[in-house]
């Protein structure tokens, strides 16, 4: 009985150890080896036609993407689920600081202290002190606290849960879909993951804090002693800061994870020019995690260039239209109504240009003062986009609407696209009046004045053309009087010729006529009787 009774115990001695300590100790090579093994693993971004081939690593899920455009630049197992660690930190230090003051007093509770592990990491916090948020997210980000993220979450959250309900907000509002927190800080529990692609994006809006990339890449930092709380020194183990064994020099910030459950789990961030990419690491064996990220950010930096849609796109054409002209005096402008954003990049393979990209023209959720959005993707993995901007100089209330947003791909016209613009304007206004439309004043008066000026023209050369008629019908009229009389003369001189007599002697006919005419004129005021007496008087001897 006694024998039984003893295999028994120790079998039962024998399975409560083969799970719990050993299990991470004893099969720290087949890790290792498991790792190797899964640098054969594909690699999705590989498989794309004409994309730079990516590293193997023997991270299980990776992932690299650029911050300004969120282009997925590799990705390896990127939606897998995976335990993240303290990488959850970077949320819990997002939600804080978009919810709470940076110098606004923080107390710990005993039940922050109380919910951390036993070994699990901490920045020596005790009951009762007061630190600021920006002192606690020291302690999170360098000494990767898990009482201070428990602490911050009770006083911003009203509790922990309730902290941890602001952090699930927050991942879907950054479009995480594989992703799902249970506490503050990363401890193990089956319900809590996230996958490679999500992390990225919490990383990508992390890093956009200028505040968070300085604490982020602070390998120390004492807080002194004060009449509110105790003296803290803190000390990163992250090997990839200044003076680490990893040490890389373009790093912005990173934030170190592990459990024996998630292995291994890293989120840097790097900049090179004006280039600012994240790499996600998840599943990994130490020392790994350092090299796998520096290899994917050379990857990155190396293999890929930035170009601009404004200088290089071609297939879209958004300058005015002939009435619509911009700004400028009445003889017309040249300044476009819309245009490309010129600060716009998308991050594509070195020796790819604008036209290798796939383009969409989308009017949804529009900001004011944005007609649409280029959207630009390659072999569906968006890369990025540009804004399609409203020149308000040129036309400051120019507002055009034709009901719902529209989606359309291709090449738009400019009319499309000032439609998007009267979208636009009443999504930000959060309106749903009629659609109006707002003309510039001066270019219509400059219509109105050409217009007039055409008029008074038309009407001259009439009055010129009614002016030359009439002349000419008069020239004509006595051109046919003249001819008239001509005529009339000729007909009485060949008249007379027929019927008068001959006349001998030197007067011609002429003169003879003539005589006549003037001897009846002189003649014509005496009487019948003086003529005749004249006549009879006989001549002299």
């Amino acid at each position: 009985m006694k024998k039984y009774l003893f295999r028994a115990a120790l079998l039962l001695i024998l399975c409560i150890y083969t799970t719990h300590p050993i299990y991470a100790q004893a099969t720290q090579q087949d890790f290792l080896d498991a790792a190797e093994e899964r640098k054969d693993d594909p690699v999705e971004s590989n498989d794309r036609e004409k994309w730079p081939d990516g590293p193997a690593i023997g991270a299980k899920a990776a992932a690299l993407m650029d911050v300004s455009t969120g282009a997925m630049l590799y990705a390896k197992d990127a939606e897998e689920r995976l335990y993240p660690a303290s990488i959850t930190k970077l949320m819990t230090c997002l939600v804080a600081i978009e919810n709470c003051p940076l110098d606004e007093l923080i107390t710990v509770n005993q039940s922050a202290i109380n919910a951390n592990a036993s070994d699990g990491s901490n920045m020596g916090l005790t009951a009762g002190e007061q630190l600021t948020l920006e002192e606690m997210l020291y302690g999170i980000l360098i000494n990767s606290a898990n009482e201070a993220c428990n602490a911050v979450g009770e006083h911003i959250g009203g509790s922990m849960d309730g902290y941890v309900d602001m952090m699930n907000a927050k991942a879907a509002e950054l479009g995480c879909t594989n992703t799902h927190f249970v506490t503050t800080n990363g401890l193990h529990d089956e319900d809590h993951y996230t996958c490679a692609r999500d992390m990225a994006l919490i990383a990508r809006a992390f890093y956009s804090y200028d505040y968070l990339c300085t604490i982020a890449s602070t390998p120390s930092h004492h807080i002194s002693e004060t009449e509110l709380h105790g003296e803290h020194y803190l000390h990163s183990k992250n090997r990839l800061y200044a003076g680490g064994e990893y040490e890389y020099e373009k790093l912005v910030g990173s934030k170190t994870g592990f459990t024996s459950h998630s292995r291994q789990t890293l989120v840097s961030c790097a900049k090179e020019g004006e280039t600012k990419l994240v790499c996600v690491i998840l599943m990994e064996e130490s020392p790994y995690q350092f090299t796998d990220t520096v290899e994917l950010f050379e990857y990155g930096f190396n293999n890929f260039v930035r170009i601009n849609p404004a200088a290089s796109e071609e297939r879209f054409r958004v300058s005015n239209s002939d009435f619509f002209e911009s700004e400028g005096d009445l003889f017309g402008s040249t300044s476009p109504l819309l245009y490309i954003e010129k600060d716009a990049s998308v991050l594509v393979p070195e020796g790819f240009t604008i036209s290798d990209l796939d383009a969409d023209i989308t009017y949804d959720s529009l900001k004011s003062g944005v007609a649409g959005h280029i959207e630009y993707s390659y072999l569906g993995i968006p890369l990025g986009g540009a804004d399609i901007l409203v020149n308000t100089a040129a036309a400051p209330s120019i507002s055009f609407t034709d009901g719902e947003p529209q989606k359309s791909t291709g090449t738009q016209s400019s009319v499309e696209a000032q439609n998007a613009a009267g979208s636009a304007n009443a999504a930000a206004a959060g309106t749903t009046e009629e659609p109006r439309i707002y003309i510039n004043v001066i270019t219509v008066l400059k219509y109105v004045v050409i217009s007039a000026l055409g008029v008074a023209l038309l009407y001259i050369l009439i009055k010129l053309l009614i002016v030359l008629h009439k002349r000419n019908k008069r020239r004509r009229q006595i051109r046919r009087r003249s001819s008239e009389v001509l005529k009339s003369r000729g007909d009485l001189r060949r008249s007379y010729s027929r019927h008068a007599p001959l006349q001998t002697g030197k007067r011609s006919p002429s003169r003879y006529i003539l005589n006549n005419n003037s001897r009846s004129e002189r003649g014509s005021g005496r009487n019948s009787q003086g003529s005749s007496q004249r006549r009879r008087r006989p001549p002299r001897p």
